[in-house]
């Protein structure tokens, strides 16, 4: 069973980084444009902006295999704020101290802000639940009814972090 299980722990980051892929043509598709009419900040910030709704949707359908809520909606631009700061930085960095092209400049950025925004954005998509359902032991499962969903509240907190994921 353990066998089976580890292919799962790498498919949600996997899932993560192909939405993040589609998000970045997408904004990078947004940014080329708007970057001949605009200073490179200006067109890099209206881009990401554009940007969010689609990488919102992509990442509850697909990456965390849950339903969009007004809620998870509210709070997703706190994820992008963390991903948006990091790219931001690395931004003015790579193009002010270190020279590069403003026009590669933000895919390389984007890059370096992958691994904090995977955390960040599942904290926000998937309850603390999931991370005792990651762990595997029916002691961090344990703590998984109070916020996971409505069918670990029967009392299957062993059996049921493992399929959460399954459904949807």
């Amino acid at each position: 069973m353990a066998g089976r299980c580890a292919p799962g722990r790498f498919a949600q980051p996997v899932r993560f980084a192909a939405v993040g892929g589609v998000n970045t043509a997408t904004f990078y598709a947004c940014y080329l444009p708007l970057h001949r009419l605009l200073p490179y900040f200006a067109a890099y910030s209206l881009a990401f902006a554009l940007s969010m709704a689609g990488s919102f949707l992509l990442n509850t359908y697909f990456t965390y295999r849950t339903r969009p809520t007004w809620k998870k909606f509210l709070l997703f631009p706190l994820t992008q704020v963390t991903n948006y700061g990091m790219q931001s930085a690395g931004l003015v960095a790579l193009v002010g101290w270190c020279g590069m092209n403003s026009t590669l400049a933000p895919l390389a950025a984007a890059a370096f802000a992958l691994p904090a925004g995977y955390l960040v954005t599942r904290r926000i998509l998937r309850p603390p639940a999931r991370t005792g359902a990651s762990a595997g032991a029916p002691a961090g499962a344990a703590s998984g009814p109070a916020t996971g969903p409505a069918r670990d509240a029967a009392g299957q907190a062993g059996a049921a972090p493992v399929r959460s994921g399954d459904p949807a």
